[in-house]
């Protein structure tokens, strides 16, 4: 088992049903990801007997750097082989005041959303509790300390709330003050609309969460979109209004407009309606492209029209400004390639 997969809770069980004091597993796990522990035996505060025990069932289980893009705009992209030869994508964002990771939480993606390609990959699995931190692990053991990533968005490859447990267990150890001391509000869990999970997230944790819409008609956005057959735009909605955000923050939600398809005034005036009672904050994201998408990102000029009416009619609203482009790192285009790494 890998040592990055533990909690402190279940670490201090396996320590003291083997006679050890519990107290031995925040030290270890500090160890771990704090100082970003590449061999059991360094553990200098730890009996040498221990770290033996522990060498002998636990590994700490390292993800295979294949490749390590920087576009134009130094974003990095890094594609990560996995034990078992699957691969998943990370990308991290340098800002004048932020430096943000996005991570994966699934080898692709059976949400199967038309303008994103993650849904091309198959077949899809869930990664574990220590295959998601050690993307930030990995990221964090190539910078210098005060780089080090402050932001974590769940964005990358794959569905969150389908991996709901494992995500929520990543969470506590990105949050843990024996993991990675993120706040929770540095960290942002993004879904295409699992109802049910939403509902359990805010309750369960104190993250961000954004929900994706990118349509403001269930007969668009079935198309686009096919959970919307399963949860559709008014349940979607509905449960928004529901969900127990704190007074200060607003109810984000993603809208990927696509030329000619979501991007009309009447589309616009269409969201101010749908978001009529929510505390909203609409992030505009323009479409990436990838091989093989059958849509054309909108223009500018509807781009700025779109944001327009929906602050003039009192709708918080950003455009989301495309990041690693020329390395197919920005927003949808994450695909993990199989071909041989150079």
């Amino acid at each position: 088992m890998d040592l990055k997969d533990c909690t402190q809770d279940e670490l201090a069980r396996w320590l003291t049903a083997r006679g050890h004091k519990s107290f031995r597993a925040q030290q270890v796990l500090k160890w771990v990801h704090q100082h970003r522990l590449t061999d059991v035996g360094q553990m200098s505060n730890i009996p040498l007997a221990l770290c033996e025990e522990l060498a002998q069932h636990f590994q700490l289980a390292r993800l295979d750097c294949s490749r390590h893009t920087t576009a134009a705009d130094g974003t990095e992209k890094y594609l990560f082989t996995l034990t078992d030869g699957r691969r998943i994508e990370s990308v991290f964002i340098p800002s004048e005041n932020r430096r943000t990771l996005c991570i994966s939480s699934q080898v692709g993606c059976a949400m199967g959303c038309q303008f994103c390609a993650t849904a091309q990959v198959r077949p899809v699995r869930d990664l574990t509790a220590g295959e998601i931190v050690s993307q930030v692990w990995e990221v964090q053991y190539r910078r210098p300390q005060h780089e080090a990533v402050a932001n974590v968005v769940f964005m990358g490859m794959g569905e969150p709330l389908a991996n709901y447990d494992q995500v929520v267990k990543a969470i506590t150890i990105l949050t843990a003050a024996w993991g990675y001391q993120l706040s929770p509000r540095r960290i942002t869990v993004s879904t295409v609309g699992l109802v049910p999970q939403m509902q359990r997230l805010l309750h369960d944790t104190q993250v961000n969460l954004t929900i994706s819409l990118s349509a403001t008609t269930d007969a668009v956005r079935n198309a686009l979109m096919p959970i919307n057959r399963r949860y559709p735009l008014a349940t979607v909605l509905e449960a928004c209004r529901s969900l127990p955000v704190a007074p200060r923050n607003r109810m984000t939600f993603a809208y990927t407009l696509l030329d000619g398809l979501n991007d009309s005034p009447a589309d616009a005036k269409r969201l101010v309606s749908l978001l009529h009672g929510i505390r909203a904050k609409v992030n505009l994201i323009p479409f990436n492209s990838f091989p093989g998408a059958s849509f054309a990102p909108s223009s500018r000029e509807r781009l700025v029209r779109f944001r327009q009416i929906l602050l003039d009619r009192g709708i918080y609203a950003s455009i989301r400004e495309s990041r690693g482009q020329d390395v197919q790192a920005a927003c949808g285009q994450l695909a993990a390639p199989l071909e041989q790494a150079t």
